[in-house]
């Protein structure tokens, strides 16, 4: 992914997200139920949307820059329960090294079309061919603080697919559950004042086993828009 997964945040030296202190925990707000979760019903909400407004979409901006346009892949592994598919960034990458995020990066002049170019990135990210996709739709666009539009496309992966990591990249493929990051009791509330202006954010994270997972900024903005889409009435 290119810089349009960078938070604001992430360039500062010595700036870890995770010792920021957590505000608030959403937990007074429902998980999305079971039943919206499973792929008849992913494929009917998709179809036929139901009227929802994102409630994130545009980071403060902090550079000022032309637009660039960008797509990611919002990849719902369909094992015996839904699964999204994440990845952690490599340490020597220039920008946002380590972070939790999408398969996806910049849009090229030949992509025809956002998920077009979403799955060519997840191809080359993680070796996802884009036949064992099956895309759902769109969700709204999130714009980063560095001027980066993103589209998030959602799809359904083949759960025969075999991640195979590029290394100059993608220092590990893996999957959370989707009813995890569906559930508000996992969102997290964070805010951080810097050269007087405040940026607030959430995050999300996930354990299993010894291993620990912290997402945040964009990537966690876009599945929380994820859990309106798929929470509204």
């Amino acid at each position: 992914m290119g810089s349009a997964m960078i938070s604001p945040l992430s360039k500062r030296v010595g700036f870890d997200p995770q010792k920021v202190p957590v505000l608030s925990v959403d937990d007074h707000l429902p998980a999305v139920p079971m039943d919206r979760m499973h792929e008849w019903a992913l494929k009917d909400r998709f179809q036929s949307p139901p009227v929802w407004k994102p409630e994130l979409v545009q980071e403060r901006a902090y550079m000022d820059r032309p637009v660039s346009r960008a797509a990611v892949l919002l990849g719902l592994v369909m094992r015996e329960q839904p699964m999204v598919l994440l990845t952690r960034r490599t340490a020597h990458m220039s920008t946002h090294s380590g972070q939790v995020a999408f398969p996806g990066g910049k849009v090229d002049p030949e992509d025809c079309d956002f998920r077009h170019t979403a799955l060519r990135e997840a191809h080359e990210e993680v070796g996802l061919n884009p036949q064992q996709v099956e895309v759902l739709g769109e969700l709204p666009v999130y714009t980063t603080g560095s001027a980066f539009v993103i589209t998030p496309v959602v799809g359904l992966v083949n759960p025969r697919f075999t991640p195979v990591p590029n290394p100059k990249e993608v220092d590990e493929v893996f999957e959370v559950p989707l009813t995890f990051l569906m559930n508000p009791a996992h969102h997290r509330r964070h805010a951080h004042e810097a050269e007087g202006v405040r940026r607030e954010w959430f995050s999300m994270l996930y354990r299993h086993g010894h291993q620990e997972h912290f997402i945040w900024g964009a990537t966690a903005g876009m599945l929380r828009n994820f859990y309106r889409f798929l929470s509204a009435a």
